[in-house]
């Protein structure tokens, strides 16, 4: 590529990062524009001009004349999309839209960064989620853009990048990241099911090597940029352990795609890199944790056969995920519930009190003990407490001691009608928790008020990456079971 005033955005993120380093290295000068919704400074490269904003905002943080922008900064997960369909919009849809307006007015090219999802399952992947619909749509408004204005541009089609750097935190992690994560913590690998779902993992210096050919020579659409091979996502997970969970199905979770290289590959590029090989020196040089349990201490202020909404949904988690253990913490309540049984096989039930509807305000101290004790017996992935409650209160006094992490599911907690003096004791338990997971935009505003909004994404201590993939599938089965009570009504 010859020496060209390039912007990238979204370059602060996995791929754009490893784009501005060949970028410079090729002697480009380079302008990156990033929100860092997802991107890091950690990611800076030197030589680099970093311009910290939105992409709607473009023409007033990039005044300059360029040769060629590739436009990497959008929304860029399918299931997530699911709970964010205003984010999608403002940042794929609106964002793309000015980004298509500057090029238009200064006549300089657009590489675009669009989904192969759009490819998949028979073409129907394109409607699967916000974002698979927003990024071939807007596929769409960029070849439009060439024919309506003569616009120099490219489309290029990612498949599933890996590689150094990728997110291994959080609601926005790649496969690959969440799996070395998991291995390297002890935990067993999280693969959502069926797990035959069918990706072609592309390392992301091979991304690169496309994009800068198609940033060069390239011009229209179907640029894909893929590895030859496919693999199913539970057999990726056996090529790091044989310790493996499967969590229950997503909405928005495509089965299979299709990778067509024949346009980039007519410009000269070559897959260099194979996954199972970058799998195998990952194993070989991580030392891994000792080995966790499959196994979740669960606090709760009521349990089976007192349950509402929030333990329904709890229990059919418990049964979607049977080669895990649960041990449920909770009060008696009530004689009823006190001499009930456990209402599955891999759920093991301790409720305390003499089973009247106080034993509740007691559990802060009877649950603390109960956890204790159970903690120096067993080894588990993750601390959780079903609603900000009393339960909580037992699981929050043993968080530091224990070393394990904390998961606090708002479910259908109403934080805006609680009382000036309840609030503030949430306020406490909350700031305590290292994930806090919210069904609703008025949990969310509460929540990121009295802690840091870190926690509704991921924290970073050990159990987490677990913790995270649970409360997903959690939240998905109470939205699950919301619609279907709005079905009858």
């Amino acid at each position: 590529m010859d020496a060209k005033k390039v912007l990238v955005t979204g370059g602060a993120g996995f791929i754009g990062s490893h784009l501005c380093d060949r970028l410079v290295a090729e002697g480009c000068s380079v302008i990156v524009l990033d929100n860092y919704f997802t991107g890091s400074r950690d990611n800076h490269v030197a030589g680099v001009e970093y311009r910290e904003g939105h992409t709607k905002d473009i023409e007033r943080l990039v005044p300059e004349k360029l040769d060629l922008v590739y436009h990497l900064g959008e929304y860029a997960r399918v299931e997530k999309s699911m709970e964010e369909p205003g984010m999608v919009w403002d940042l794929n849809k609106a964002g793309t839209f000015a980004v298509l307006e500057f090029c238009r007015k200064r006549g300089c090219k657009i590489v675009y960064a669009g989904s192969s999802t759009k490819f998949s399952d028979g073409g129907l992947g394109r409607d699967l989620a916000p974002y698979t619909w927003a990024k071939a749509t807007n596929t769409e408004l960029v070849k439009n853009y060439g024919q309506w204005y003569g616009l120099p541009f490219a489309i290029t089609y990612f498949y599933n990048v890996y590689g150094p750097g990728e997110i291994s935190h959080g609601p926005y992690s790649t496969v690959i990241g969440i799996f070395m994560e998991e291995y390297k913590h002890g935990q067993p690998l999280t693969v959502v099911a069926p797990g035959t779902q069918m990706r072609n993992f592309t390392h992301v210096a091979d991304i690169v090597d496309g994009l800068i050919l198609v940033g060069d020579k390239g011009q229209g659409d179907e640029f894909g940029i893929g590895a030859a091979e496919g693999h199913s996502v539970l057999g990726v997970a056996k090529m790091f352990c044989d310790e493996i969970i499967l969590l229950p199905e997503r909405r928005g979770n495509r089965h299979d795609s299709v990778v067509d290289t024949s346009k980039v590959s007519a410009l000269g590029w070559q897959q260099k890199h194979k996954l199972e090989e970058y799998i195998k020196d990952f194993v070989q040089r991580t030392k891994r944790e000792a080995g966790l349990e499959k196994r979740v201490l669960v606090f709760s202020t009521t349990f089976y056969p007192a349950a509402g909404p929030a333990e329904e949904a709890l229990c059919d988690l418990m049964r979607r995920m049977p080669d895990v253990r649960f041990d449920v913490i909770t009060s008696a309540f009530s004689l009823e519930a006190k001499n009930a049984p456990s209402p599955l096989p891999n759920v093991e039930v301790y409720r305390l009190g003499r089973g009247a509807w106080y034993d509740k305000f007691f559990l802060p101290v009877l649950g603390a003990r109960k956890a204790k004790e159970l903690i120096r017996q067993h080894k588990y992935l993750f601390m959780w407490s079903i609603m900000a409650s009393y339960a909580a209160l037992a699981a929050i006094g043993l968080r530091r001691r224990s070393g394990l992490p904390l998961l606090i599911s708002l479910a259908d907690q109403r934080l805006e009608s609680v009382p000036w003096y309840l609030r503030f004791l949430l306020g406490t338990i909350l700031m305590r928790a290292d994930q806090i997971a919210t069904i609703g935009g008025g949990q969310e505003r509460f929540a990121s008020k009295v802690t840091r909004p870190a926690k509704l994404t991921a924290s970073n201590r050990r159990g987490d990456v677990f913790a995270n993939a649970v409360r997903f599938a959690y939240n998905a089965i109470l939205k699950e079971k919301s619609a279907e009570k709005v079905k009858t009504l």
